[in-house]
């Protein structure tokens, strides 16, 4: 049972960093909200490895902003609600 609440709270807390991404994108035009957009970037770029018969791209990039933040904030504040 203790491991389908890490499930539910990890499903919110990724609802929340989407949800507030899509928020901190979308206020990025208005002047008083956006700094709802300001974050950070980090990773690392991606890498091609070529064997001749198969070539793949690893790559890994995230983009943190204060309205994800916001957003990992209230997703945590409704899984302790329900």
């Amino acid at each position: 049972m203790r491991e389908k609440n890490w499930i539910i709270l990890l499903v919110f807390v990724l609802c929340g960093v989407v949800i507030g991404g899509l928020l901190g994108e979308i206020t990025s035009g208005i002047s008083w909200l956006s700094w709802l957009g300001y974050g950070r970037q980090f990773g690392f770029d991606p890498v091609s490895v070529d064997l001749g018969v198969v070539k793949f791209t690893l790559g890994l990039t995230f983009k943190i902003t204060i309205a994800s933040i916001v957003g990992i904030i209230i997703a945590i504040i409704i899984y302790r609600k329900i």
